[in-house]
């Protein structure tokens, strides 16, 4: 039985990762080749993730293999990783994924969408519709989940990066909404209305600007609702997952407020 674990959020500007009892022990830009500290910040680090995709295995590998030596030690036969992904990532993507993290020797491999993980540590604990919007560096995603899973989702490859910041709040706001409203035109069991009676969960680093989240909530005519340090949701909520696991046993699925299994 799996007695330690890890859970990571590779986001396209920052890595972040998550241990059981110890809470935030990486979050920073690395650069795979560095002989430095874990979790020391590097202004030209290598970025082996781009628009949520790895674009470069090997450099990743280094990267997750840096972060599991430091936090589990060079023998993980009885650990577990979890890892969030985008929500569209494709089956490419999660199973490059699932290869990565396979190669560093663990019990079992997790890889769950980050709206999952999200949810996990911010929604309610209820099993009605729930909207996640993540506003990333390189992504954003409108995902809408009912009783714990994937509904419907929206993806804009653009993000905090990308835009002005003159012009930022409209721009991403206006992103969110065709999202939304795209969504709503499809929903034909008002899902999406309850969702938004309920308050969309906001996650990333465009959910730490109040003048992002104030504008959204006007538009969307209801309250947000926000974790302690939204920038770290999603790696929250894995490392929630994983802590369920190992207490449990639970698939990260079972793990989620409101799912019926």
């Amino acid at each position: 039985m799996a007695v330690r674990g890890l859970a990571l959020d590779l986001g396209s500007s920052r890595t972040r990762a998550w241990v059981p009892g110890r809470g935030l022990v990486t979050d920073a830009l690395f650069d795979s080749r560095s002989d430095g500290p874990l979790g020391s910040p590097d202004k030209n680090a290598e970025r082996p993730v781009r628009r949520g995709r790895i674009i470069d295995p090997e450099s990743c590998g280094l990267l997750l293999g840096r972060i599991a030596d430091a936090v589990l030690g060079p023998d993980r036969a009885d650990s577990v990783i979890v890892l969030s992904h985008p929500v569209l990532a494709g089956a490419v993507q999660r199973d490059a994924a699932r290869e990565l993290l396979a190669g560093l020797g663990p019990m079992c491999v997790l890889v769950l969408s980050s709206a999952r993980a999200a949810a996990a540590y911010a929604g309610p604990r209820d099993a009605g519709p729930l909207l996640v919007v993540d506003l990333g560096a390189e992504l954003t995603e409108v995902t809408l989940l009912v009783g714990g899973r994937v509904a419907d989702a929206r993806q804009a490859e653009s993000g905090l990066s990308d835009l002005d910041p003159a012009t930022l709040p409209a721009v991403l706001v206006a992103m969110v909404l065709d999202m939304v409203t795209s969504m709503w035109r499809q929903d034909r069991h008002g899902a999406i209305r309850g969702a938004l009676r309920k308050g969309p969960v906001l996650a990333g680093g465009g959910a730490l600007r109040s003048d992002v989240t104030d504008r959204l909530a006007r538009c969307l005519g209801t309250r947000v609702r926000l974790a302690g340090d939204p920038s770290t949701t999603v790696v929250r909520g894995a490392g929630q997952i994983l802590s369920s696991v190992l207490r449990h046993g639970l698939t990260p699925a079972a793990a989620l407020p409101g799912h019926p299994r």
